[in-house]
């Protein structure tokens, strides 16, 4: 006679109960694949260039001199008491990390369209590898900021580092949530649209300068009261503006901005979860 037996899986495999569903226990299984994606990241990044890791320290360093000619010397923007040269650092270390999340997650599906259609493991593996590995090159150029920071502080600068640095962590968590979520929108749509990748890269080079990257959040409505608007529904510029002021003193806190900033990063991530693991199903046919 026959008894039914209860079957005992090591795995099981079944379909997304919700386009919501960021499967949390699947990434935690496959942790392990994750952390080899980010020391992939890190060590190929720069492998056989002759000055390898040194660009981590050379891009933000030679951007922040290039901004501090132009638009301090040349434009005279002013940075009030702290130094264009630390106040542009301060600001660029953040939006790199910014903008590489989101064009580095942009290319989710067309870079790794190989991988996915052969080996199975949570997609959203690879999006967050991405969050993480940025996360790593924006400690490593934090530190090139503490550097100039002392520097400046021995020629003189106050020191305005306080409790207030304790926000910071969260600041950087709501910059790497917004990347990502509109990484993931965009490489989503990327499947589809291939024109669009490029129109992404152009797209964030002009919207660095509406995300208070150079220049105080308060400047553009003094000098440009017309064109307020774009700076004040940016919640990039929120965390930039929020940023210097916990670094540097410098600018104002907005009670309401930091409110819509996070609801702006928890929408615009849940919109890119959606899409993302719709997308997921059936990319491979139009990649």
């Amino acid at each position: 006679m026959y008894t039914p037996q209860e079957d005992n899986w090591d795995q099981i495999i079944t379909a997304e109960s919700s386009l919501l569903d960021l499967n949390l226990k699947d990434v935690w299984r496959y942790r392990d694949l994750l952390l080899m994606f980010v020391k992939r990241d890190i060590v190929t990044v720069y492998k056989q260039t002759i000055l390898g890791p040194l660009w981590y320290f050379i891009q933000p360093l030679f951007t922040a001199i290039t901004f501090t000619i132009i638009f301090n010397r040349v434009a005279g923007i002013e940075t009030g008491k702290v130094p264009s040269f630390l106040f542009n650092l301060g600001g660029i270390i953040v939006w790199n990390y910014f903008t590489a999340c989101l064009n580095e997650t942009a290319d989710t599906f067309k870079k790794n369209a190989n991988i996915f259609g052969k080996v199975y493991f949570p997609r959203i593996i690879m999006p967050l590898s991405t969050v993480i590995t940025n996360l790593v090159k924006l400690g490593i150029q934090f530190v090139i900021f503490i550097g100039f920071y002392c520097f400046y502080i021995l020629l003189g600068m106050k020191n305005v580092i306080n409790f207030n640095l304790l926000f910071f962590p969260f600041l950087i968590i709501l910059m790497g949530f917004l990347g990502l979520g509109l990484g993931m929108i965009i490489s989503s749509l990327v499947t589809k649209y291939r024109d669009l990748s490029f129109l992404i890269v152009f797209g964030v080079q002009l919207l660095m300068y509406v995300s208070a990257v150079i220049y105080p959040m308060e400047l553009i409505s003094q000098k440009l009261p017309k064109y307020g608007w774009l700076v004040e529904y940016n919640p990039l510029a929120y965390i930039i503006e929020t940023s210097r002021f916990i670094l540097l003193n410098q600018g104002k806190v907005s009670f309401f901005g930091l409110v819509y900033t996070v609801i702006t990063t928890i929408v615009i991530f849940l919109v890119g979860l959606v899409i993302f693991n719709k997308t997921e199903k059936s990319f491979i046919d139009t990649v």
